[in-house]
C-alpha cells in the first residue's frame, strides 16, 4: 500500500490558478455565444429548407390540377379514355395523389342517361350521396355535381357517381375557384372511398363550356400526410432526428387540422436556462404560414433538446484547455516544492506499468497459440469455399507466370488451365497493353502493388467474348523478397452484357432505336467541341413530320408507330455513319451533321433528307405520302451557343411550316422576333371569340354573263383592342396549329349563315355564302352534325351555303374523304375546291368527288394576259370543270383585261378587287340595296374559247 505524501498549495500558485480560471470562464462565455449564433443560423437554414420542400410539394399538387384542367380548356370534348391516358403518367410521377376527378354538372333531366353511362363503367353505379354514414342513391334535385371521370378507378370505385355537391367543403372551394378564376383547395375531409378516414383534401379548378358557363371542375384528391412525407423523404429531410416538425391544414395548430408530424407530442419551443443567459436572442423554433390554393397551412419546426456538450465542443474544449493551462501554470509554480513528490509518483507508476506489461506478454503467448489454430481452420474453410464458389483462386511466381489456377477454372471460364499455366497475363492476352487501363495494370503489377476489380475481356476456347474480374495481392517471403502474386478471379460476362443493355436502353428511343434526348445532348456537345477545335461548321436540323396527327387519328397509333420507324430508317440511310439522327419527341427528329475534310455542308444535304422522307409509305393496304418541315441552325454563328442550337432550329422549323410545310429554312435572328410575335398572337387569340373581337367581311361573287351578284365569300377579320386589325395571315396558321381554328371556324360558319338568312329575309335576294373549312374542322368526328345543327338553328336553306375545301385536306387519304364529302353533299350544301391547281390533285380522284365548283387560284389569274403558261393552265381548268359539269369561279380579278379574258374563255363567276374589296356587313348590305353589278359596257358577248391542243 502506497503512503499519500503531504500536499500544500502556495499562495502564488493559488493566485495563478484563480486568475487562469477566471480568464477561461470569460473566454468560455464568449465562444459559447458564437456557437449559439451558429446553431441558430443552422437551424433557420434547415427549417427554411423543410418549409420550402412542403411548399414545393403543395405547389406540385396545384400545378397538377392546372395541367389536367388544360385538357378541357382546349375546347374539344374530352373522352374518358383521353382523361385516363393524360392522368395516368401524372399518377406515376406524383404517388401522393389518391385520384384525379372530373366533376360534371348534370341536370336532373340528364340523370338517367348519365347513370346508364356510369353503369357501363361499373355495373350498378348510380348518382349517390352520403346519409347517416352510408352511401345511398341521391335525392332528386335540379342538378348534381357528380364524380364522372375517375383515375385510377381501382380502389376508388366507391367514389364514381358520387354527388360531390353534397359536400360543403367541395362546394365552398368550387365557389371560390369560380369567383376568383383560379385553383382552390378544400379543408381536410374523409373520402367516400376510404374504409378508414384519413386526412385528405382536394384541389379544384373550374371547367367552362364553349359559352363560358360552368360545366364542372377538375380535381386532384391528395392524401395530405403522404404528400408531406413523400416531399420530405424525396429531399432527404426525414433522416435528421434533431428536427421536429408538424404541418397543419389551417392557420392554427389545431389537432383536427394536423396533417403530418415527426413527434407524437407536437412541436413546442425549447427553452434553455444556460442558453438564455449566454445568448438571450437564441431561437430554436420557427412557424410559417403557407398559402395553398387560397387556404392557409401552418408549418412548425423546432430543434430537439441536445446535451450541452454536443453543440459546444469548442467552448468546452477552450474551457478545459484554460483550466488545464491554469493548473499547469500553478503546477509549475508549485514545482520547486513538489519535485520529489512527482519523482516518487513516477517511480510508482513505472513499476505498476512493468507489472501490467508482464501480464500482457503472458496473455499474448496464449492468444498466439489460439490464433495459429484458427488460421489452420480458416485455411481449411477457405479451400472448401473456393471449391464451392463461382470464383477461382490463382497464384503466380516472381516472374508473374501462372503456377496454379483452382476452383474449376476450365468449367467457369471456358478456357483450359493448360493454356494459362507458364504465361503472364499480358502474354496470354497480347492486346492487354493496347489500352490505357491495361498498361496501368501491367505497371502496377511490375511495381508489386495490390490490385482490385481489374476487368478485361478475351475470347474463350469456343471463340466467344468473355469478361473477367480479378483481384491480386503481392506475396513476400520472410526476408521481404517478392515471391509472386495470389488472388481470385470471376466471370462477369452476364453482368457486363446487362450493363450494356441497360446503357443502350437509357440512351436510345425504345420505338425507333435512335438516340434519345439524353444521348443527343452528348452528341451535340461533341459536335460543338469538334467544330470549335477544327473551325468547321456543324448543322443542327430539327425535322417535324407534316400532318402526322392525321395518320394517328385515321389509322391508329400502331400505324403511326410504323410510320415513325420507317422515317427513322430513311433518315439513317440518307446520312453518313458519322452523322447523328435522334428522336426528340413525338414526330420530331434531330439531325447533327458536321463538316469534315472535303465533305462540305450544303443545302443539298437537307434536300436529300426531305426527299428520303417524302417517299410513299404503305400503312396496311393504303399508301400515304408524308412530307416534313425542317429548320436548320448553324454553329458557330453570331450570338449562338450550343445550348440554343436546337431552340433556333425549332424556330426555323416553325417558319418552314408557316411557309406552307414541305420545305426547309435556315435560322436567322429575324425569326426569333417572329417567334415572339407568335406567342403574343396565340395568347391574345385564346379569348378573342368570347370578347367578340372577330368580324366578318364579305367579298361579292358575280355572274360574268349577267354581271349580277350571285353570292359572297365570308372572310374573317380580327379587331384587337391593342394590336389593331390583325390580318388572317398573322393568326390563321397559329389557330390551325393550336386547335383554336375549330372554335373560330364554328363561329364563322354560324355567323355567315345567320347573316345570309337575315339578308334573304330582308328581301335582298337568294344569295349563296361561301365559308372556308379548315383541316382541323374537316377531320372532326362531329363535322356533319355541326353543319346540320347550324343550318337548322339559323334557318338557312342548305343550297345557299357553299363549303370551300382545299385540295390538301383530302388528298392524303382518298377513301374516307370521298365518303365524308358525300355525307356533306347529302345535307344539300354546295362544295367547292379552293385554290385549285396549287396542290397535287389527281384527275382520277377529282372525278370521284361530289364537287360543285372549282375556284381558280389568284396566282394563275394575275398573269393570264402576259404569261402563256398561266393562260394555258386557266383555260385547261375551265375546260376540265365544264367537262365534269362543274362551275368555275376565278379569284383575284383586278383588271378589265383579266375579266375580258375569263369571259371569252367561258369562266362562270369572278371575285376580286376589280369589282369590290371584301366589305363589312353594313357596306355589303348597302351594295345589295343599290343593286350594283358589272357596268353594261363590261357585258360584252363572249368570244368562243380556242380549242385545246
Amino acid at each position: 500500500m502506497l503512503r499519500r505524501l503531504p500536499f500544500s498549495l502556495t499562495r502564488a500558485a493559488a493566485l495563478t490558478l484563480g486568475a487562469g480560471l477566471a480568464a477561461s470562464s470569460a473566454l468560455f462565455v464568449g465562444v459559447s455565444h458564437l456557437e449559439y449564433d451558429n446553431l441558430a443560423l443552422s437551424f433557420n437554414q434547415r427549417a427554411d429548407q423543410r418549409v420550402a420542400t412542403v411548399r414545393q410539394g403543395l405547389h406540385d399538387a396545384v400545378e397538377v390540377v392546372t395541367v389536367t384542367n388544360q385538357l378541357f380548356a382546349l375546347g374539344a370534348p374530352v373522352t374518358r379514355a383521353q382523361f385516363q391516358d393524360f392522368t395516368t403518367p401524372l399518377l406515376l410521377r406524383h404517388p401522393f395523389i389518391k385520384a384525379f376527378n372530373y366533376h360534371r354538372i348534370v341536370k336532373d333531366s340528364e340523370r338517367a342517361a348519365i347513370e346508364a353511362e356510369l353503369g357501363r363503367v361499373i355495373p350498378g353505379t348510380v348518382i349517390s350521396e352520403e346519409r347517416g354514414g352510408r352511401r345511398v342513391p341521391a335525392e332528386r334535385r335540379a342538378s348534381y355535381s357528380i364524380v364522372d371521370y375517375l383515375v385510377p378507378l381501382k380502389g376508388n370505385e366507391a367514389a364514381l357517381g358520387f354527388d360531390a355537391g353534397t359536400r360543403a367543403p367541395i362546394n365552398a372551394a368550387l365557389a371560390r375557384a369560380h369567383a376568383e378564376r383560379r385553383v382552390a383547395a378544400t379543408p381536410l375531409f374523409p373520402l367516400v372511398q376510404d374504409p378508414s378516414p384519413q386526412p385528405s383534401f382536394q384541389v379544384i379548378l373550374p371547367v367552362y363550356d364553349a359559352k363560358g358557363r360552368l360545366a364542372g371542375d377538375t380535381a386532384v384528391v391528395v392524401r395530405a400526410e403522404e404528400l408531406v412525407s413523400m416531399a420530405l423523404a424525396g429531399a432527404g429531410l426525414l433522416d435528421d432526428s434533431q428536427i421536429v416538425m408538424s404541418v397543419y391544414a389551417g392557420a392554427r395548430a389545431e389537432a383536427s387540422d394536423l396533417v403530418f408530424t415527426t413527434s407524437a407530442g407536437g412541436v413546442h419551443p425549447r427553452h434553455e436556462l444556460l442558453g438564455s443567459w449566454i445568448a438571450p436572442e437564441h431561437a430554436s423554433y420557427v412557424a410559417r404560414t403557407l398559402d395553398v390554393a387560397g387556404r392557409p397551412w401552418l408549418v412548425e419546426v423546432a430543434a430537439k433538446p441536445r446535451p450541452f456538450a454536443a453543440d459546444h465542443l469548442a467552448s468546452l474544449a477552450m474551457l478545459a484547455g484554460g483550466i488545464l493551462l491554469s493548473l499547469m501554470t500553478a503546477a509549475w509554480v508549485q514545482a520547486s516544492g513538489a519535485r520529489a513528490r512527482r519523482v516518487q509518483q513516477l517511480v510508482r507508476k513505472r513499476t505498476a506499468d512493468l507489472k501490467r506489461t508482464n501480464r500482457r506478454l503472458v496473455d499474448d503467448m496464449v492468444a498466439r497459440e489460439r490464433t495459429e489454430k484458427a488460421l489452420q481452420q480458416s485455411e481449411q474453410r477457405f479451400r472448401q469455399l473456393v471449391s464451392m464458389s463461382s470464383d477461382w483462386y490463382w497464384e503466380q511466381d516472381s516472374h508473374f507466370r501462372f503456377t496454379m489456377v483452382t476452383g474449376g477454372f476450365s468449367e467457369k471460364a471456358g478456357i483450359l488451365v493448360e493454356h494459362l499455366l507458364g504465361k503472364t497475363r499480358w502474354e496470354f492476352i497480347p492486346t492487354l497493353g493496347d489500352t490505357e487501363r491495361g498498361r496501368t495494370h501491367i505497371a502496377q503489377v511490375r511495381d508489386f502493388q495490390p490490385f482490385n476489380d481489374f476487368e478485361y475481356q478475351l475470347l474463350d476456347d469456343t471463340g466467344q467474348t468473355r469478361w473477367f474480374l480479378v483481384n491480386g495481392q503481392p506475396v513476400f517471403d520472410e526476408l521481404g523478397q517478392f515471391s509472386g502474386y495470389r488472388g481470385t478471379g470471376s466471370d462477369i460476362t452476364e453482368r457486363k452484357l446487362t450493363e450494356q443493355r441497360v446503357h443502350h436502353v437509357a440512351q436510345h428511343d425504345a420505338l425507333t432505336g435512335l438516340p434519345n434526348r439524353s444521348l443527343l445532348q452528348d452528341r451535340l456537345g461533341q459536335a460543338v467541341a469538334h467544330a470549335t477545335r477544327s473551325g468547321s461548321p456543324a448543322w443542327v436540323m430539327l425535322i417535324d413530320l407534316d400532318r402526322f396527327k392525321f395518320v394517328n387519328d385515321s389509322m391508329g397509333h400502331k400505324a403511326g408507330d410504323v410510320l415513325l420507324m420507317t422515317v427513322a430508317a430513311r433518315l439513317r440511310s440518307s446520312l453518313r455513319d458519322a452523322d447523328t439522327v435522334a428522336r426528340l419527341s413525338g414526330d420530331e427528329f434531330v439531325v447533327i451533321v458536321s463538316e469534315s475534310g472535303d465533305q462540305q455542308l450544303t443545302p443539298d444535304i437537307v434536300q436529300r433528307v426531305m426527299n428520303a422522307v417524302a417517299q410513299p409509305v404503305m400503312l396496311g393496304t393504303k399508301e400515304f405520302f408524308v412530307t416534313c418541315s425542317i429548320g436548320v441552325s448553324v454553329y458557330p454563328s453570331e450570338s449562338t451557343d450550343a445550348d440554343t442550337l436546337i431552340e433556333h432550329a425549332d424556330i426555323a422549323m416553325y417558319r418552314a411550316k408557316k411557309l406552307g410545310r414541305n420545305n426547309f429554312q435556315f435560322y436567322t435572328p429575324a425569326m426569333n422576333e417572329e417567334s415572339l410575335e407568335r406567342v403574343r398572337i396565340e395568347s391574345a387569340l385564346r379569348n378573342a371569340v368570347e370578347r367578340d373581337e372577330f368580324v366578318l367581311y364579305y367579298q361579292p361573287q358575280l355572274d360574268i354573263k349577267t354581271g349580277k351578284i350571285v353570292g359572297m365569300e365570308a372572310l374573317i377579320r380580327w379587331q384587337h383592342p391593342e394590336l389593331g386589325t390583325v390580318p388572317p395571315g398573322r393568326f390563321i396558321g397559329i389557330a390551325e396549329e393550336t386547335g383554336m381554328i375549330v372554335q373560330i371556324g364554328a363561329w364563322v360558319l354560324r355567323s355567315a349563315c345567320a347573316q345570309n338568312k337575315a339578308w334573304q329575309d330582308a328581301g335582298y335576294g337568294k344569295l349563296r355564302v361561301a365559308v372556308n373549312l379548315s383541316a382541323r374542322q374537316f377531320g372532326a368526328a362531329d363535322l356533319i352534325e355541326n353543319l346540320a345543327s347550324v343550318l337548322e338553328d339559323t334557318g338557312l336553306e342548305p343550297e345557299y351555303l357553299e363549303i370551300e375545301l382545299t385540295e390538301s385536306l383530302f388528298m392524303s387519304d382518298i377513301t374516307p374523304a370521298v365518303d365524308l364529302l358525300h355525307r356533306m353533299k347529302a345535307l344539300g350544301v354546295n362544295l367547292s375546291i379552293d385554290d385549285f391547281g396549287t396542290g397535287y390533285s389527281s384527275l382520277s380522284y377529282l372525278s370521284r368527288f361530289p364537287i360543285d365548283v372549282l375556284k381558280i387560284d389568284r396566282s394563275f389569274v394575275a398573269d393570264i394576259t402576259r404569261d402563256a403558261n398561266d393562260e394555258a393552265i386557266v383555260t385547261s381548268i375551265i375546260a376540265l370543270a365544264h367537262n365534269l359539269k362543274l362551275a368555275v369561279i376565278a379569284e383575284g380579278v383586278e383588271t378589265s383585261e383579266q375579266l375580258d379574258y375569263l369571259r371569252r374563255h367561258g369562266c362562270d363567276e369572278m371575285q376580286g378587287y376589280y369589282f369590290s374589296r371584301p366589305l363589312p356587313a353594313r357596306e355589303f348590305e348597302q351594295l345589295l340595296i343599290e343593286g350594283r353589278g358589272l357596268a353594261p359596257e363590261e357585258m360584252i358577248a363572249p368570244e368562243p374559247a380556242p380549242a385545246l391542243a
